[in-house]
């Protein structure tokens, strides 16, 4: 073995014929060979891994996005706003905007309806309410049915600042009775979503089956969110779904949009169990 070493020790060459170097954290294997040990390969491996994970995405093309039979809301949820994006463009819609109301859905009555009132004041002092618009719309938020009340006696507080009615809607608008049974046909059989319900139902004069209703302000998974006994409409809007409402006159759309936006992203009633039937 020497004899055959020597030479090469002794020529221009012995660099290359030098041992090998020895290897940090590795062990030499039974037959000569040099091996990594086992936490060093898991190291590596796992390095790759997050180098994986940092490198940047391509872009969804449209050439991905080839289906235009889904609504692109529904798109942005599942694959992300870059994939929605695409989608809206092959349709001819215009850049996102934040909405509770599908671009693309059924726009008839759902098993889930919400209800909201526009209320004025009667009275000596318009402390009392009288309904003076009703709104009503699916779990989709398509607007089913919306109208303003022929007050039943004279309005002395219009309540214009919050409310949105002026003395020419109610001019034009529907007999209280009409209202509250076209609203009666509407809510038969169906779950009703709503916030504080009991102020609309009174002011209509109606009631609803307790187990089909779905009160956003007693909704404690809700409540215990957003650290409040009796949160308003305005602060779980702004603090689950992230959209600012009656900022100015209130719209009795917009506002049961707020609380039925089922199947939106995100979806203010979306939590397990608050749209099921009984």
């Amino acid at each position: 073995m020497e004899d055959l070493l020597l030479p090469c020790l002794g020529s221009p060459w012995a660099t290359q014929c030098s041992y090998p170097k020895k290897v940090k954290g590795a062990r030499k294997g039974t037959n000569g060979g040099i091996s990594l040990n086992r936490g060093d390969i898991k190291h590596k491996k796992r390095k790759a891994g997050e180098e994986a994970a940092a490198a940047p995405r391509a872009l969804p093309t449209e050439e991905d996005i080839w289906f235009d039979d889904v609504d692109p809301a529904d798109i942005e949820a599942a694959i992300g706003p870059e994939a929605a994006k695409v989608a809206r463009k092959q349709l001819g819609q215009k850049e996102h905007s934040l909405t509770l109301e599908k671009e693309q859905a059924f726009s008839g009555l759902t098993r889930a309806v919400a209800l909201d009132c526009e209320m004025v004041g009667v009275g000596p002092k318009g402390e009392e309410s009288i309904a003076a618009r009703v709104s009503v719309v699916n779990q989709h938020g398509k607007c089913v049915y919306d109208k303003y009340v022929k007050p039943t006696e004279p309005v002395t507080d219009y309540r214009t600042a919050v409310s949105g009615v002026r003395p020419e809607h109610l001019r034009q608008g529907e007999e209280f009775e009409v209202v509250q049974k076209e609203v009666a046909e509407i809510l038969k059989g169906r779950i009703l979503v709503g916030h504080a319900l009991h102020n609309d139902l009174k002011v209509l004069f109606l009631d609803h089956p307790k187990k089909k209703i779905r009160d956003t302000q007693k909704y404690k998974p809700f409540k215990r969110r957003v650290k409040s006994g009796r949160p308003s409409l305005k602060l779980l809007s702004e603090k689950i779904l992230g959209i600012r409402v009656q900022q100015a006159e209130h719209c009795s759309v917009s506002v049961s949009l707020g609380d039925c936006p089922c199947g939106l992203g995100p979806p203010l009633l979306s939590s397990p169990g608050v749209c099921r039937a009984e």
